[in-house]
């Protein structure tokens, strides 16, 4: 079985002793053709791995700042099929930087499993995390994205049993992904001692690195939370930071942005 791109990046960073920087963005926010140059910008600022939310009209598990980015996208005509071309695109300039694709499981139903996975692997995305698959439904999806070196990435709550840590850890490849926080992303304050001691248990239970998001927004939390996980996830803030900048100075504004949180973790 070849390594996948997320299991060689996070090998490689575990190696020189370093965390990874996880940004998310909401594909076509805040425009279609401002997604390739923001990725860009994003790994330029020291992204690791880049998660590519995919626009959904019911997304439950995101705040009101995703959520809001979700629908703008929508507005301007983004579906799942434009979401892999964006892939597609960013991989003319970049064939080594992971991607995954972070939504819900209606527009992938819509399209076909099987037809999403075939795309998905020619278009260059490396990992899915779909929030509405349980891992009870997700062996065989999971196994399928296996065989087409696609991670299956899954979430894992404050509320979470051992025994759901232990499923998930079975079927999950990649990272797994800690929500530092129960409710909403971009939502309340963190405890990082709290969230430090989760990620503990976590790892007594996986084998596969962990990365934690949902609340983290600045340089600070980042680097307290760097201490325990394996990788750190951050998207409100980015969101955001897209939202208050002009059109033309966004992906520099996200790049300038990422640089800091890439130096407290590097520190």
């Amino acid at each position: 079985m070849i390594m996948s791109r997320i299991q060689q990046t996070l090998n490689r960073l575990q190696k020189q002793n370093r965390k990874g920087l996880v940004p998310f963005v909401t594909t076509g926010f805040p425009s279609p053709e401002l997604t390739v140059p923001v990725m860009h910008a994003m790994v330029e600022g020291g992204a690791d791995i880049i998660e590519l939310g995919v626009p959904f009209s019911d997304p439950m598990a995101d705040g009101p700042v995703i959520q809001h980015a979700s629908e703008v996208a929508l507005q301007k005509g983004m579906t799942l099929e434009k979401v892999l071309d964006t892939v597609e695109e960013f991989r003319i300039r970049d064939e080594n930087t992971p991607v995954v694709l972070m939504g819900y499981a209606n527009p992938i139903e819509r399209m076909g499993v099987d037809v999403f996975i075939k795309k998905a692997a020619e278009k260059g995305v490396d990992g899915v995390l779909v929030v509405d698959y349980p891992p009870e439904e997700s062996e065989e999806f999971a196994a399928k994205l296996k065989a087409n070196d696609i991670d299956m990435i899954f979430l894992l709550a404050p509320t979470s049993t051992d025994e759901r840590i232990r499923e998930i850890g079975r079927i999950a490849s990649g990272y797994i992904y800690y929500v530092s926080l129960k409710g909403v992303t971009g939502s309340g304050n963190l405890n990082v001692n709290e969230v430090t001691s989760r990620i503990e248990k976590i790892k007594k239970h996986v084998t596969i690195p962990v990365g934690v998001g949902f609340g983290i927004r600045d340089a600070a939390t980042a680097r307290a939370l760097g201490a325990s996980a394996d990788a750190v996830v951050i998207g409100s803030r980015i969101i955001q930071e897209l939202e208050s900048a002009k059109p033309d100075e966004a992906a520099s504004a996200v790049k300038s942005f990422l640089k800091e949180i890439r130096k407290a973790l590097d520190e």
